[in-house]
């Protein structure tokens, strides 16, 4: 069995996300943390620690959606499946996290790219894969390679409402991409926006789940590694009472 990991690790100062997202580590080593070790033990020195060192430990200040996460519907909306209560993200069905995973490669689509259910229609005929209930699918957005990198937020296509509910219909819960957001990079919506004024155009990905329910992940890694089909994703999310997210650290299981 080969194991494949499919995030990318939460860091200090991530440059890749928006200054209104900070992700700030401040790591405590053996020597800084002693004293605090002690004063657990009333009497005791740094004498009394190996070498005079203590645990080491981090503090995080980040959010739900720093690093490889899964968005829960509460993220996207009040509301899903067109009026129920949106579930959060502690209150996913984790047999759902586990199951046959998919990759569809739309890598060669130009950056802003709007992916349509025919571009999944033709992308899954060209597989001669059918898609089952339950199945993850993981799409190639292009922007992987720009990962750590102020350019990741430009880089990559994304879903639009017509793709998201193709899949959704197909019994579809759990999506993936390597870009920051399922949704195309936000200045080209914006762009389009300011041109049209079309209020459907924003976060239409997203804004798919207040008519179906559905998670998803962003920011995944390493989709370049898996084969079209024929594997197994395990993507359990940290459990994080009514959050709209938690961070996941997705795996692929592969047969040697």
């Amino acid at each position: 069995m080969k194991i494949v990991d499919l995030s990318n690790a939460i860091e200090h100062n991530t440059p890749c996300d928006p200054p209104t997202m900070p992700t700030k580590i401040d790591y405590w080593d053996h020597a800084k943390s002693a004293e605090q070790m002690i004063g657990f033990f009333p009497g005791s020195s740094r004498a009394d620690l190996p070498k005079g060192c203590g645990w080491a430990i981090e503090y995080v200040n980040l959010t739900t959606h720093s690093g490889t996460h899964l968005d829960a519907p509460w993220h996207y909306h009040p509301t899903m499946n067109n009026g129920e209560a949106a579930r959060t993200i502690d209150q996913l069905p984790l047999e759902w996290c586990i199951a046959d995973g998919v990759v569809v490669d739309f890598s060669n689509k130009p950056d802003g790219y709007r992916v349509s259910a025919d571009d999944f229609d033709r992308a899954f005929a060209k597989m001669g894969y059918r898609l089952k209930p339950l199945d993850i699918v993981l799409v190639r957005s292009g922007a992987d390679k720009y990962y750590g990198s102020a350019e990741y937020l430009v880089r990559g296509c994304g879903m639009g409402r017509e793709a998201t509910l193709w899949l959704l219909n197909r019994g579809v819960k759990i999506v993936g991409t390597d870009a920051w957001s399922w949704d195309r990079p936000l200045s080209f919506i914006a762009e389009d926006y300011s041109i049209t004024k079309d209020a459907s155009l924003i976060w239409e990905g997203h804004f798919a789940g207040i008519e179906k329910e559905y998670y998803h992940m962003e920011k995944m890694a390493n989709l370049d590694k898996l084969p079209p089909f024929g594997f197994k994703v395990i993507c359990l999310p940290i459990n994080i009472k009514a959050a709209s997210a938690g961070w996941v650290r997705p795996v692929a299981l592969l047969e040697e």
